[in-house]
């Protein structure tokens, strides 16, 4: 039974990494990165097939999602830990 325990305390830091605030900023950053980047293709896209990025509909998204995750890394939300969230709760 030792192999579960491993596997169930994995299993927690897994969910307490998803569920920081950080990781979610970062992963609406890539989607809306995404987002973007598909509606650069669309909106302003190049038919000729000459431009590298904006002729492809796939290369323009993944340029999209990298430069949204960057953009949303750079920015770090401080966690609160228990002393101060206890604090702000007592005032």
């Amino acid at each position: 039974m030792p192999n579960s325990s491993i596997n169930s305390d994995t299993v927690t830091k897994i969910k307490n990494r998803i569920s920081s605030r950080n990781t979610q900023k970062n992963i609406a950053g890539l989607i809306l990165g995404a987002l973007g980047g598909f509606l650069y293709y669309r909106l302003v896209g190049c038919n000729s097939g000459g431009c590298a990025i904006t002729s492809n509909p796939y290369i323009s998204i993944l340029w999209g999602a990298a430069m949204g995750y960057l953009l949303a890394d750079i920015f770090k939300i401080r966690e609160k830990t228990k002393a101060e969230d206890t604090a702000e709760k007592n005032s």
